[in-house]
C-alpha cells in the first residue's frame, strides 16, 4: 500500500539536514580563502550592472589582486560573454568544479558555461516547477552551488553579480552574511532612481549590508567628431542626493564598451585613456579604498 506524505516519519531516509549542513561547511570552507565579497546590485534591469561588474573584475586583476566573478544571474547570464570564456569547457574533480580563467587570470562561474546552445534557456525540473517559490529556491540552491562547489582557491576579491530585483541581495545575505558590502549601479533617470531607493534601504537598513557606493551608468555621451560631452537623459537630481549613499563614478555612454563586452575584453583593458575606462577605474578606486579602509574615495 503505497505511503501518503503524513505517513513518512522525518525525511523519508533522504538525510536532507546532513545534504545542506555539509554544503554549508563547503561554503564556509570556500569563502574562508576570499579576503572580500562584494555584491553588485541594481533595482531595475538595462543599467549596465554586468558590464561594470566585469569592468570593476578587470580593475582590480589589473592592479595585481586575484580575482573571481560569480554570476548571479541564473536565467539571463552575461558575465561569461563580457569576459570572454562562454564555451569553455569546465573541468572537475571530486572535490568541484574548477571556474573557467578570463582576461588576467580572472576566475569565472556563469549558468551561461553549462548550457548547450545559444538558445538553451534555464528550465527548472521539479513537482511545481513553474511556481514562483521553486524558482526561487532552485535559483539560491544553484547559487550556493556556485559559491561552495567550485574551486576558487585564494581570492582577495570576488565580485557578485546579482540579477535585478531586491530580493536577490537577501538570498545571497543569507548565504554570506559576512558579505563586505554592496556596488548599486543605476541611470540618471527618475525611475531608476525610484527603483534603486529600494534596493538601498533593503541592503542598508534591512539586511545591514554596507552600501559602498552608487555608480551612474550611461549619464552622457561624447561626440566623436567634435569631442563635446552631451546628456543622455533630462536633468534629474543627482542620485546620491535623494539616496543618501556616496557616489563612486559617473560612466559615460561609450557605444566601444558594448563591442569590447561582445568580444569578451573588458573595456577598461581595451581603451584606458577614453573617459568611459577612466570614469571605471574611478570607481575602482573606490571600491579599493573602501575594502582597505572602510570609506570609499570622496
Amino acid at each position: 500500500m503505497p505511503k501518503r506524505y503524513r505517513d513518512i516519519t522525518g525525511d523519508g531516509g533522504s538525510n536532507v539536514a546532513g545534504q545542506v549542513s555539509a554544503q554549508a561547511e563547503r561554503l564556509k570552507a570556500r569563502m574562508a580563502g576570499v579576503r572580500h565579497a562584494i555584491a553588485v546590485m541594481s533595482g531595475k534591469g538595462g543599467v549596465g550592472k554586468s558590464a561594470i561588474t566585469a569592468n570593476l573584475a578587470a580593475y582590480f586583476a589589473r592592479e595585481g589582486w586575484r580575482v573571481g566573478v560569480v554570476d548571479a544571474d541564473i536565467n539571463g547570464p552575461s558575465i561569461a560573454k563580457m569576459l570572454g570564456v562562454r564555451g569553455h569547457s569546465l573541468s572537475l574533480d571530486a572535490g568541484g568544479v574548477f571556474p573557467a580563467l578570463g582576461p588576467l587570470d580572472i576566475r569565472v562561474i556563469s549558468m551561461d558555461l553549462f548550457l548547450k546552445e545559444d538558445q538553451t534557456p534555464v528550465v527548472w525540473d521539479g513537482p511545481q516547477a513553474e511556481t514562483f517559490v521553486w524558482r526561487g529556491t532552485m535559483e539560491m540552491h544553484t547559487l550556493r552551488e556556485f559559491l561552495a562547489d567550485v574551486h576558487w582557491g585564494e581570492l582577495d576579491i570576488l565580485l557578485i553579480d546579482l540579477p535585478p530585483g531586491t530580493d536577490r541581495l537577501a538570498t545571497l545575505n543569507d548565504l554570506l552574511p559576512d558579505l563586505h558590502g554592496s556596488v548599486v549601479v543605476t541611470i540618471p533617470s527618475a525611475v531608476s532612481q525610484l527603483i534603486v531607493s529600494k534596493s538601498i534601504t533593503m541592503a542598508r537598513d534591512l539586511l545591514r549590508t554596507p552600501v559602498i557606493g552608487l555608480v551612474e551608468n550611461m549619464t552622457a555621451y561624447v561626440c566623436p567628431t567634435c569631442g563635446t560631452t552631451h546628456p543622455l537623459f533630462a536633468p534629474t537630481p543627482q542620485a546620491e542626493t535623494l539616496t543618501g549613499v556616496p557616489l563612486l563614478g559617473r560612466v559615460p555612454f561609450d557605444p566601444r564598451m558594448a563591442l569590447a563586452g561582445d568580444k569578451g575584453v573588458p573595456f577598461i583593458l581595451e581603451d584606458a585613456a577614453s573617459p568611459a575606462a577612466q570614469a571605471l577605474a574611478q570607481v575602482g578606486e573606490g571600491v579599493l579604498n573602501f575594502v582597505n579602509s572602510g570609506s570609499p574615495v570622496s
